[in-house]
């Protein structure tokens, strides 16, 4: 397929510190900045970035996949594997052309940081949704998509959370702040003009989605009970203190000039090494195992 225009890099809310080549310094895990790709990739960053930083952010569109493997339904069926029957029962078209894009794009995105090939990767599914990779544990991914946007995070170091938002949602601050601010948020937020207060409600909005979906908390975790610094995206209890959150890193992040992306991800203190190669990770027998083709439904 013809090769699309490379959109512009993302911008992010706040400085990221600069990688490093092999390894990392103690604290929280560096949050690779959300880089775009389509099927033809460039997965080779990906690959860099997961290496560098032990974090890969994707984020891609429906429509740029729709040309490629959507539209092959030999291959479609090949990569979705298991997800296979669940694409062929969801009868909207719309609703089924975004699972697959989405499928894809987590498949690809791990595939790229674990140096192996998008039909090796397996996925599965925890209750309430949340999606992992089978028999690989150690590697901990997150699903986000609205409007045409997908967006997916991979992370080596522990739990990962994404969430997206398009810039012109309209927050109702009257009704919404009940629902998802603390004290000391409401009380900044008031400061704000109407504009900025928007902007400032749609970031918390989405760094609370990734961090309960971190978590794996989801809505279980109110939104009220834990805040956001304005300036550094530092979490705070509700009164607006520092929060013992231990090694955590959140992101912000504006792509494609219409979609805000935000990013939380947690250092379990897992294995670092930056070597991430699907058969580092995995015994043979169950290498070869999930490389067999699942049978047609």
């Amino acid at each position: 397929m013809p090769d699309r225009p490379t959109p512009p890099p993302p911008t992010p809310h706040r400085s990221t510190p600069p990688p490093s080549s092999t390894s990392r310094d103690t604290g929280p895990p560096r949050i690779t900045p959300p880089l775009y790709a389509a099927p033809t990739g460039p997965w080779d960053a990906v690959r860099t970035g997961m290496r560098r930083n032990g974090t890969a952010v994707v984020y891609s569109t429906r429509t740029a996949w729709s040309d490629g493997p959507l539209a092959d339904d030999e291959l479609l069926r090949r990569l979705l594997g298991h997800d296979w029957p669940r694409y062929q029962r969801t009868p909207d078209p719309t609703v089924r052309s975004r699972f697959a894009a989405s499928r894809l794009i987590l498949k690809h995105t791990a595939a790229a940081a674990l140096g192996t090939d998008a039909r090796d990767i397996d996925l599965a599914y925890k209750v309430g949704g949340r999606p992992y990779l089978r028999g690989l544990d150690q590697i901990q991914v997150s699903l986000t998509h609205t409007g045409d946007l997908i967006a997916v995070g991979v992370s080596r170091h522990g739990r990962i959370g994404v969430d997206t938002e398009p810039l012109t949602r309209t927050m109702d601050f009257d009704r919404e702040h009940r629902l998802m601010c603390t004290p000391a948020e409401h009380a900044e937020l008031t400061a704000l003009p109407a504009a900025a207060r928007n902007v400032r409600m749609l970031r918390l909005w989405t760094l609370k989605e990734a961090y309960t979906k971190a978590l794996g908390q989801g809505r279980r975790l109110g939104f009220t009970e834990f805040g956001f610094s304005a300036d550094d995206d530092t979490l705070l209890t509700p009164d607006g203190r520092p929060a013992a959150h231990g090694p955590w890193a959140f992101a912000s992040h504006r792509v494609l000039g219409r979609y805000l992306v935000s990013v939380a991800c947690h250092d379990e203190g897992l294995d670092t090494s930056p070597d991430t190669a699907v058969r580092t990770m995995l015994d043979e027998g169950f290498f070869q195992t999930m490389k067999e083709p699942p049978t047609p439904a």
